[in-house]
């Protein structure tokens, strides 16, 4: 655990081999050498001091599960595969161990240590930023480059120097076709959210940096889930990996409350309005870039401050938009899938999803941007009649049991469970200057009636009428 090692020391448990795992299967325990125990206190790792004073003055003081699992094998070299649900404390859990076996050793121009791949730019600068005050304590460089950002400038980054280098698979690759990153110094290899890459079409490009690294060299493998095209990554890149699994696969968090909010489709739009105009912070899911942003018209002409997160978004927006998002300038984030993972927001206790997630993994990444780190938090699913069937099979294959039911917009039922209050202007609809109306009952607006419920309404008046001729 010497981080102060040459680039040849390599310490590994075991001679390296191609981990033994069946087609579209990940390698179970019994298949793998058995790893270190878990650590009890991050004193037992043997951490230099200077680095425990800047992690006491961070507040980490414990390691959380998956860091306690993984740190002992990272940190002696084995291969890890682990798997954690989203905001359990991953980044630390490699990130650590990344930067005490980088410590010491000084990069070449444009030829890294070490590398950290995930597979959105949101998740790249939390990473560093997570990583950014350990780096400066064990005086490690690291060095951002993604794409919607100026490639120059993270040419020149990597030419005066980076130590670790924190990439999108896209972006990096584009580095490497121009020679301006050279990969066969990289020791030590992080793959971050490596089923979310998979899923986002970055598989071949992933295994060609891959193939470009040392062979020798120590991997990483990190996700929430693990499933798909990841098994692939795992039997071709991963040398008798240590299993470090804290979380059952489709599991869920014990402080997060699951709702399904059974609505009308008329009035789904004036419920999502009023659980915008809540009182704290909220994040919102749609499916499409066009419905964040007409959705997000709407909210800020209702009054409430709104942003837009999404793939149409440049960089410096996004980057912006978050920025607001977590000092309170906003207090509603609109997104799609992109903000899905790799966003850490502090004491975000609501994520909704106004349209529904299509499988069970975005479920569970997208309600994993509340109750992180042990908080409590809620996740909203917003769910109109015809899409029932798919909810509840989604939410089977997501192992979770949510608490059913069914509201309308302006109801107490409503409020209990989001907070949701009339948003403090009058809400416009998209077509003109009518009120935008939902169906629940408000104080001086009478309720909308379905045609059915009218006729059954004026049937019952006419049976009643009836009832009182006769007893005259």
């Amino acid at each position: 655990m010497n981080s102060k090692s040459s680039p040849s020391e390599l310490p590994r448990a075991g001679k390296p081999q191609r981990a033994t795992t069946r087609q579209s299967e990940l390698p179970t325990p019994s298949e793998m050498t058995p790893g270190l125990p878990p650590a009890v206190s991050f004193e037992a790792l043997g951490l230099p001091s200077e680095l425990m004073t800047t992690m006491v003055g961070l507040g980490v003081t414990e390691p959380f599960p998956i860091q306690a699992a993984t740190l002992p094998n990272a940190l002696a070299g084995r291969d890890v595969l682990g798997r954690a649900r989203t905001g359990s404390g991953k980044t630390l859990a490699f990130g650590l161990a990344l930067l005490m076996r980088t410590a010491g050793l000084r990069a070449e121009s444009k030829r890294p240590l070490a590398l950290v791949l995930v597979p959105t730019r949101e998740l790249a600068q939390q990473v560093s930023d997570a990583l950014a005050p350990y780096a400066r304590t064990l005086n490690v460089r690291l060095a951002t480059v993604v794409g919607g950002l100026s490639i120059n400038r993270q040419s020149a980054l990597l030419r005066s120097g980076a130590d670790v280098v924190i990439a999108t698979p896209g972006r990096l690759a584009d580095l490497v076709s121009r020679r301006d990153c050279h990969l066969d110094q990289v020791r030590i290899t992080v793959l971050d959210e490596a089923d979310q890459m998979c899923d986002l079409g970055f598989l071949p490009q992933v295994s060609e940096i891959l193939d470009q690294v040392r062979s020798d060299g120590q991997r990483l493998l990190f996700s929430a889930t693990l499933d798909r095209d990841v098994d692939q990554l795992v039997r071709n890149y991963l040398h008798d990996p240590v299993l470090a699994s804290v979380d059952r696969v489709a599991g869920s968090v014990s402080t997060m409350e699951h709702h399904v909010l059974n609505i009308h489709a008329a009035d789904k739009y004036a419920t999502a309005t009023e659980i915008a105009a809540r009182d704290g912070r909220v994040l919102m899911f749609l499916d499409t870039k066009a419905g964040v942003d007409q959705f997000t018209r709407h909210l800020r002409t209702s009054g409430v401050r709104a942003g837009a997160l999404h793939s149409g978004k440049s960089q410096p927006q996004r980057t912006h938009t978050l920025a607001q998002f977590k000092d309170a300038e906003i207090t509603v984030l609109v997104a799609t899938n992109v903000a899905a993972r790799g966003i850490h927001i502090d004491a975000l206790d609501l994520v909704v999803n106004v349209d529904p997630p299509a499988d069970a993994k975005d479920y569970l990444h997208r309600g994993g941007r509340t109750a992180r780190a042990g908080e409590s938090g809620n996740v909203v699913t917003l769910v109109t009649p015809n899409q029932r069937r798919d909810v509840n099979r989604m939410m089977s294959d997501a192992g979770i049991r949510p608490t059913i039911t069914q509201v309308r917009s302006g109801e107490e039922k409503l409020t209990a469970i989001t907070g949701a209050k009339r948003p403090p202007a009058g809400a416009k609809s998209s077509g003109g200057n009518v009120p935008f109306r939902g169906l629940g009952t408000r104080a001086g607006r009478p309720a909308k009636e379905s045609r059915k419920a009218a006729e059954a309404r004026k049937t019952a008046e006419a049976r009643a009428a009836a009832r009182v001729r006769k007893g005259r």
